[in-house]
């Protein structure tokens, strides 16, 4: 569907909501205000592939024998560029701060050099990997288990909406790597099953997003725990005065690479849809939904209970969808993202824990159904399309 008919399609009647619920009530809007302008972004032209500059191969790391086999076996053969600047940093024992977009391989950016230094080093100790969603966690720890195969080492997620007592039982086995979030790292801590004493490498991923989501003291606790013997690795994707205060103190003289910072919506159209009532932006949403060209569809809502209404309300129609949300236990989000993933529903409507940091393949259009808190928000979400050089479609309701 082009934009010009989504102008005819979306014609207003009467006065919008921010948050629309699909069966009725209005919500309180209490984000920045984002001029409707900067939703719209029209005939984007799709650059043609730059050809390589990488310093370097994998071949070229002199990682670990098995790790290296990985690898080829798996078709990884030029870094990208974020790996190819933090890999070798990583590899020499420095601290690193990473800056990067997501979509650019800034998990295996310290992921591969971590599986051979815990495989190389004669007495390795352990890593911890924290990251603010358990979504985000679970990915890390799939690329972990995924490149370390073969290797002996283990790995254990400590996230919320899962089983304290299996975390328990599996940090009893003295796992190589633990990646988890911070309130439940923090529980774990605090009841003293989760031991940092022997901790040599520590990764804070996404420091912007823990700084939004007011994980600071939980970090701080995390890092007064730590052995000042350590190698750390802070990786954001903007680094704002209060990101670089926190890693000032976490890092010490740490190399500083920053890759592909600019705007991660090069590659997606954008243009706003006009709706009077809740009525309205449902029926105009279900329209779009039934055009052959929507294919995977992410779609944002302001709060835990609109979400879920919302994929409710939608499935009722035909329109099989799933929510992600906080109120959700963390098998159910996993199931409900892998079924998105594996395209057994075509919709994803969720609320921003899946903005940042996962890995989506082929998301074809992202709608703000609700608008977002803040132009960073924005930018973040609808960085879910438009990947690996395709071009993506985000479409934001408006008064």
């Amino acid at each position: 569907m082009s934009f010009r008919g989504v102008a005819r399609f979306a014609r207003p009647r009467g006065r919008a909501t921010f948050h629309g619920r699909p069966q009725g009530g209005r919500a309180k809007f209490t984000g920045q205000y984002i001029s409707p302008d900067r939703f719209v972004r029209k005939a984007v032209v799709l650059a043609p592939d730059a050809p390589s500059t990488a310093k370097h191969r994998f071949v070229d790391f002199g990682l670990v024998p098995q790790l290296a086999a990985s690898l080829v076996a798996r078709g990884y053969l030029t870094p990208t560029p974020i790996q190819d600047e933090a890999i070798p940093q990583v590899l020499a024992g420095r601290d690193v701060i990473g800056l990067a977009n997501t979509g650019t391989g800034k998990t295996a950016a310290f992921i591969l050099p971590l599986i051979h230094r815990l495989k190389s080093q004669p007495m390795p100790g352990t890593a911890l990997i924290v990251t603010p969603t358990r979504e985000l966690a679970a990915q890390i720890d799939d690329e972990f288990t995924s490149f370390a195969r073969g290797l002996g080492l283990r790995s254990v997620q400590c996230v919320g909406g899962m089983s304290m007592h299996r975390q328990i039982k599996a940090l009893a086995a003295r796992p190589q790597l633990v990646v988890g979030t911070p309130g439940r790292l923090k529980d774990l801590l605090e009841q003293r099953v989760l031991r940092l004493g022997d901790v040599r490498f520590f990764v804070l991923d996404e420091a912007d997003r823990m700084l939004d989501m007011g994980f600071l003291p939980v970090i701080r606790l995390l890092v007064r725990s730590l052995p000042r013997e350590r190698q750390s690795l802070g990786f954001s994707a903007t680094m704002t005065p209060k990101v670089r205060e926190l890693l000032g103190g976490i890092l010490t003289n740490p190399v500083l690479v920053s890759v592909g910072t600019g705007d991660t919506s090069a590659n997606v159209e954008q243009d706003v849809i006009r709706a009077g009532s809740t009525e309205q932006k449902l029926d105009l949403l279900a329209g779009l939904l039934r055009q052959p060209a929507w294919e995977k569809v992410l779609i944002f809502g302001q709060t835990k209970w609109g979400v879920q209404k919302l994929a409710q309300a939608l499935t009722r129609m035909g329109l099989p969808a799933e929510a992600i949300h906080g109120n959700k236990s963390q098998p159910q989000r996993q199931r409900a993202l892998d079924a998105f993933k594996a395209g057994r529903v075509m919709a994803l409507v969720a609320t921003d824990v899946a903005a940042r940091g996962l890995d989506i393949p082929n998301v074809s259009h992202v709608i703000n159904y609700d608008q977002p808190m803040t132009y960073d928000d924005y930018i973040h979400r609808i960085g879910r399309t438009g990947r690996a050089g395709k071009r993506g479609y985000a479409f934001t309701f408006v008064t």
